[in-house]
């Protein structure tokens, strides 16, 4: 069995414990969305998630119109009220558990936020706080939330999530396109260009750039030198390199060119072809073959892509357990409504096969 590093939902960087907190909130009443168990999600809750979350997309909402705003809130509202509502389940899990931040961890993880953001006396630090509108004890609370949340997954989800060797040999099988290098190649080219070409020409121009095309290509196909061809008659820009361009991936190019250079060996010359630019004749100048990357070396990446579906399954299936033994008392319909959307289709997601990774 293959252990996997443990995929955390909900990370707290440095950024996210230097989110904003909302002030002034000491004379307002809160307004409740939902009561989750015990705990509640307020207006001003959701206000500080959403502002973070356009800030994450660089949005600043004082800039923003009226539509763009609401545009942009409908897009980010229903994962923020799921994840709101997860998280409170997680942290009640925890405590429940009976994780909490120790003193020991408190000052460990301190010691390493100054370390990374070059914080080097006590001052500087409060200063940093300051700046952030974060008292200690604030920042202790996030820090613990983080850690209890990041404890629970651990241990009641991704801690009991394996890829065996089977799972990842039968992934590779089945997905070997994936995994395979297509074809290139590096070509020379010719363009004799029509004037005008892309806006307005004669039917003149057009016909005397072919015949002045065809009748180079008899001379290429009969021998004569392809590089001296592009040095005396060339008009692309790829002149003054012998007319070499690539490598190219045939999976590049547009279908109907692709058609006619993906037969053709190393050397061959095409026919004249009408493009936008004018007339053009290709010669293969070299050509790589597609290549199949070993097991050995695509066996991180396939365990990687079957873990993360793996557990995005199996977090789905926790959440749903936790939330199925929750009460959940909404007092804004519209929110829930959204909020059983989002959930659907994260279900319907965590259902999905493993996809390759965005690069």
């Amino acid at each position: 069995m293959i252990r996997l590093p443990i995929a955390k939902r909900f990370i707290v960087s440095l950024a996210l414990v230097a989110l904003v907190v909302a002030t002034a909130r000491a004379e307002i009443i809160e307004r409740v969305l939902v009561k989750v168990n015990d705990d509640i999600i307020t207006q001003s809750d959701l206000e500080v998630r959403q502002t973070a979350a356009l800030r994450a997309r660089k949005l600043n909402p004082q800039t923003m119109s009226n539509a763009e705003l609401t545009k942009a809130l409908a897009e980010v509202t229903p994962q923020i009220i799921v994840n709101a509502v997860d998280e409170l389940l997680l942290l009640q899990r925890g405590r429940e558990l009976g994780y909490r931040l120790t003193d020991e961890k408190f000052n460990e993880i301190l010691n390493n936020i100054k370390k990374e953001n070059k914080i080097t006396t006590e001052e500087q630090f409060q200063q940093a706080l300051k700046a952030e509108n974060l008292t200690l004890p604030e920042l202790r609370s996030r820090l613990e939330k983080s850690m209890v949340i990041q404890q629970v997954e651990g241990n009641d989800v991704f801690g009991h999530i394996s890829v065996t060797e089977a799972e990842a040999k039968a992934y590779y099988e089945a997905h070997k396109s994936e995994f395979t290098t297509p074809e290139t190649m590096m070509l020379r080219e010719i363009l004799i260009p029509v004037p005008g070409t892309g806006q307005e020409f004669s039917a003149a121009d057009d016909e005397a750039a072919k015949a002045k095309a065809d009748a180079l290509h008899a001379k290429l196909v009969a021998g004569e030198d392809f590089q001296k061809a592009v040095a005396e008659d060339s008009q692309a820009a790829s002149k003054s390199n012998g007319g070499l361009i690539g490598p190219i991936s045939l999976n590049d190019l547009a279908p109907a060119l692709k058609e006619i250079l993906a037969p053709l060996k190393a050397g061959a010359i095409t026919p004249v072809i009408r493009t936008q630019a004018g007339y053009q004749i290709f010669k293969i100048d070299s050509l790589e073959e597609a290549t199949l990357l070993p097991w050995d070396s695509a066996r991180e990446e396939i365990e990687n892509r079957v873990g993360t579906a793996k557990q995005a399954a199996e977090l789905n299936r926790y959440f749903e357990k936790l939330r199925s033994q929750a009460v959940l008392e909404w007092k804004n319909p519209e929110l829930k409504k959204l909020f059983d959307q989002r959930v659907a289709q994260e279900a319907e997601e965590a259902a999905m096969p493993p996809t390759p990774e965005k690069k």
